[in-house]
Order: structure tokens, then C-alpha cells, then sequence
């Protein structure tokens, strides 16, 4: 995997590293042979508009979450009815496939390419930028009628060379496109990709994984992947041992190294996460803010079609005009 570039003073930003603490109590993970810990890192508070959000990575560790690029989680936080929206103003995107993922609460959605729709929990939104489109974000119209906490993912896949100049594309994929698997152990929604051979019926045109799981108190999983694949995981909520008896802590990120199968993982009270990960594209990474390419040149071509209208009028999509 070639190092991603990055031009000097991109918005992209990334996160702590961490040295993971040995958990004190007698393991529980699995005996089996898994992946080994690269590393550790947590996430960090930052804002994007109006909305408060935990960032796990930008842009950094591309050798280990790509097809990945980007990780925030949004929330939770209460909204009161009848309260201001949290709202990100119209921004474009071009090269990436921002996912949005919702946990809890609502959200309203509005581009160029003439969507305008409210998604909600369990939904899933591939926002497919493509050659570039401007999108606004805010919290939605259920939340703002009843209140209650706003809360979800909005993720970004790094789109392979091939297709980052296609037209863009909006989809919105409700639970019933997801795989479901309900066990004594542990539940999960197959959002992306195959787990224990059940199968999501949402297609990307690169191989991705996207697994939320919930796993009892005292469960152990080995989650099998394809080796020459990267994955990753990021606990939600509760605690995580990962191979080696590397504790995990809520809002940190355990990367993991290639040439195994199994993700060993172990919780002794229970725990909450998402796992990603997918085939590494192995391209060169440029990025600047919401734009992420393969040259410093396609950078500049994406900066240009925005300045002159080409991606769509902001104003349009904020409903200022």
C-alpha cells in the first residue's frame, strides 16, 4: 500500500494514538490463531458546522482502513423539540462515497442532484460524490417535532480510481436491505458485505464490510475476513479485548495488520461496535477538505468545478434561494 499525501493545510485532520493497556484480569479471548493489533488510536471531539462530533481518523492510516478514509460519529446528543436544527451548510464532495448510518434520532437531506428526504434509524445513505455534488446535513423533522438524541456515523469510502469521475448518485437503503443475525451471543446488521454467511443486499462497486454487532457479556467471536483485506474496529459502547489481551476502550479504533483471517475479540461485560473494513484500493491519495483524488492536478481540476457551478449552487441546496 503506497502512503497517502496530503496537501498542506487540508481540512482533514487525524486522531490520538494510544498504547493500549494489557486488561489485568485472566483473558477470554480464543485460543485460535487471529490478526495481530497494529494499532490503537481514539477518537477526538471536534465540530463540522453545528454539530458536535467524535473523529476516529481523517485521511491518516490509509494503509489499514482504506477502502475507508474517513470516520466520524455524530452524537449522541438530546435535541429539544421545536429546538434549531444541527446543521452542516451545503458543501460539495468529490472522489468519496460518504455513508451515513443512523443509530438513533433523524436526519433531513438535501443536494444537487435534486434529493430532498428525511432518513432515520437503521437507515443507511450512500451519498456516491463521483466527478462532484453539494450536499447539506441537519437534523430532521421527527427529531424537531418530538425531541430526543441525535446519533449515527457518517463514514466515508474512498472510491478506486475508475470511478471517481462518474456521475454522482444519491441511495438511501432502509433494514430490510441489511442482513440480520440474531444469536445467543451476540446480535449484528449486516449493513455491508458477508458475515457468517449472511449477506447484505446493498452492492458497492469494490469489496467493503460494514458490521454493527452488539456482543453479550462473556461472549467471544472469531469474525472471519479475507486476509489480503484490511479491517478495523471501533467500540460504540462498553469495553473490547483484542488479540494479544489489548483492552479497548469506548470511542478508540483497533487496527489490524493483514495475512490472517480471524478477528479475535472478546467482552467481558458486553460491548457495542462497528467493523469495516474492505479491499485496500493501493492508490496513491490526495486530499483537500471534502475532495479526496489520486493527483495533486485532480485536486485543483475538483477546487475549479466548484468555484465555477459545475457541482451544483449551494445556495440552491441550503433553500436560500
Amino acid at each position: 500500500m503506497k502512503r497517502g499525501e496530503f496537501l498542506k493545510g487540508s481540512a482533514i485532520i487525524g486522531a490520538s494514538i494510544v498504547i493500549p493497556g494489557l486488561l489485568k484480569a485472566a483473558s477470554g479471548m480464543t485460543a485460535s490463531r487471529g490478526r495481530k493489533v497494529y494499532q490503537v488510536i481514539s477518537a477526538n471531539k471536534t465540530m463540522v458546522g453545528t454539530l458536535p462530533v467524535l473523529r476516529a481518523f481523517a485521511g491518516d492510516n490509509n494503509d489499514y482502513v482504506s477502502p475507508y478514509v474517513f470516520f466520524d460519529e455524530f452524537g449522541p446528543v438530546k435535541v429539544d423539540p421545536r429546538a434549531k436544527p444541527l446543521r452542516v451548510d451545503a458543501h460539495p464532495h468529490a472522489g468519496i462515497i460518504p455513508t451515513t448510518y443512523f443509530l438513533s434520532g433523524s436526519g433531513h437531506h438535501r443536494d444537487s442532484l435534486n434529493y430532498d428526504f428525511q432518513i432515520g434509524k437503521g437507515d443507511f445513505m450512500m451519498f456516491s460524490s463521483g466527478k462532484g455534488a453539494i450536499h447539506m446535513e441537519e437534523t430532521g423533522q421527527k427529531l424537531y417535532n418530538e425531541g430526543g438524541l441525535y446519533h449515527g456515523f457518517q463514514i466515508w469510502l474512498n472510491m478506486p480510481s475508475k470511478d471517481k469521475f462518474t456521475d454522482p448518485s444519491t441511495d438511501v437503503f432502509r433494514t430490510e436491505k441489511m442482513g440480520q443475525i440474531s444469536e445467543k451471543t451476540f446480535s449484528a446488521n449486516v449493513v455491508l458485505g458477508e458475515l457468517f454467511g449472511v449477506k447484505s443486499k446493498i452492492e458497492t462497486r469494490f469489496p467493503a464490510f460494514y458490521f454493527h454487532i452488539n456482543i453479550k457479556p462473556g461472549a467471544k467471536l472469531s469474525i472471519p475476513t479475507d486476509p489480503q483485506h484490511n479491517a478495523f474496529i471501533y467500540v460504540i459502547n462498553g469495553k473490547l479485548e483484542a488479540e494479544g489481551g489489548k483492552g479497548i476502550d469506548k470511542n478508540q479504533v483497533v487496527l489490524y495488520e493483514r495475512g490472517e483471517s480471524l478477528i479475535n475479540i472478546y467482552s467481558e461485560h458486553g460491548t457495542e461496535i462497528l467493523m469495516l473494513g474492505g479491499k485496500p484500493h493501493n492508490e496513491p491519495v490526495f486530499a483537500y477538505g471534502p475532495f479526496v483524488m489520486n493527483t495533486e492536478q485532480e485536486i485543483r481540476n475538483c477546487i475549479n468545478d466548484y468555484q465555477s457551478g459545475k457541482m451544483g449552487n449551494p445556495a440552491l441546496v441550503d433553500g436560500r434561494k
